[in-house]
């Protein structure tokens, strides 16, 4: 499969599948040992980033991302929402596994608090643990580890809304599938070299403001970052303390339940508030994300078409500041609402290097 000669990975045709129906039949534990076997194919969110269920216990499920140069922003930092990729796995998986045959359930409720900065280089992993699962409620909490468990790098909790039972339920496959292995899985867009020079140097943020690197972004005349052209995500409008970003709704955003995931939609809510922070910013200065909470309204549909988010400065303070976000689809119906908080930072490198989030926010208090 060759790439589009302008690199922009969202516009190739998706990889990846969606396991047989009849799998929802088995109790969750059952669906999972069955992934495990290869009964299913990866989803495609997976092989766009590698993003992956790794392993479950009794009320427990571990996921890993690599942190890879495509999930860069333009400072050279993995988004906060970026990371609830790989939350969004382990919090559901972690549920899954004491959900009985045929029964459904959806991502309603979805918080982060970012500890340290994530950086390329790195394996990222979710350890998930179910607290609690009822019968239309469920909640679960995640960890979020890098370097084999050595960095704590974020926390998060999870409410999920359990769906009644599927009446009749599906009908389980006469014997277990296999799936045929992928023989372009080593080309995974993941797996690409990842464009370099779309980090924009310490010297660009030195002197220009927020607004201006945005402004030129816009206009082409500073690069768009990595993860735009891995993902299409793009802010489309700005003004002083409000953004606009949008992110074609591709196949390739897609969980095994066919719908785009929660922690891409949380990522496109981070990124419309990020950059309505980064508007307000002068030179020299960098911005971090501190948390991020969002509430998930309907499913988002793989239509090719454009989700957008609309973030804006609820309040800013002389080193905190407090966003919001909607989330629309292309027919104007709101898919989330989205709150967080970030931190200006005066004098520190755009990429943030080991700066540590949760001292300088308590400092900031």
């Amino acid at each position: 499969m060759s790439n589009p000669p302008d690199g922009h990975i969202w516009e190739e045709e998706p990889r990846g599948g969606y396991p047989d129906p009849g799998m929802l039949a088995l109790p969750g534990r059952e669906r999972l040992t069955q992934w495990n076997r290869g009964a299913a194919p990866a989803p495609p969110l997976s092989r766009l980033t590698g993003a992956i269920y790794t392993g479950f216990g009794d009320g427990t499920a571990n996921a890993d991302m690599p942190a890879s140069g495509w999930l860069l922003n333009s400072a050279g930092v993995i988004g906060g929402g970026t990371l609830a990729i790989v939350a969004d796995v382990a919090f559901g998986c972690a549920i899954e596994t004491k959900l009985p045959p045929a029964t459904p359930y959806t991502t309603a409720e979805l918080s982060l608090s970012f500890l340290r900065p994530a950086h390329a280089g790195h394996t990222l992993s979710a350890g998930g643990q179910a607290i609690h699962v009822g019968r239309s409620v469920a909640l679960s909490e995640v960890f979020l580890l890098e370097d084999d468990g050595d960095r704590l790098i974020a926390h998060g909790t999870s409410r999920c809304a359990v769906l009644p039972p599927i009446d009749p339920p599906p009908e389980p496959s006469a014997e277990p599938a296999t799936v045929t292995p992928d023989p372009e899985t080593e080309s995974d867009p993941y797996r690409r070299p990842w464009p370099r020079d779309a980090i924009l140097q310490q010297e660009v943020w030195d002197r220009f403001s927020g607004r201006e690197v945005l402004e030129r972004q816009l206009r082409g005349e500073l690069p768009a970052p990595p993860i735009h052209r891995l993902t299409g995500i793009r802010p489309v409008g700005i003004t002083d303390g409000e953004a606009t970003v949008i992110l074609p709704a591709t196949k390739w955003l897609t969980s095994p339940a066919t719908t785009i995931q929660g922690g891409v939609i949380a990522m496109l809510a981070d990124t419309a508030m990020t950059v309505a922070v980064q508007t307000t910013v002068p030179a020299g200065t960098a911005v971090a994300g501190l948390d991020l909470k969002v509430n998930y309204l309907r499913p988002a549909l793989p239509d090719g078409r454009d989700l957008t988010a609309r973030g804006s400065i609820v309040h800013a303070g002389r080193k905190l500041v407090v966003t919001r976000a909607e989330v629309d689809n292309a027919d104007g119906k709101r898919v989330a609402l989205a709150t967080g908080t970030s931190m200006y930072l005066p004098e520190c490198p755009a990429a943030l290097g080991e700066v540590e989030l949760a001292a300088d926010a308590d400092a900031a208090q």
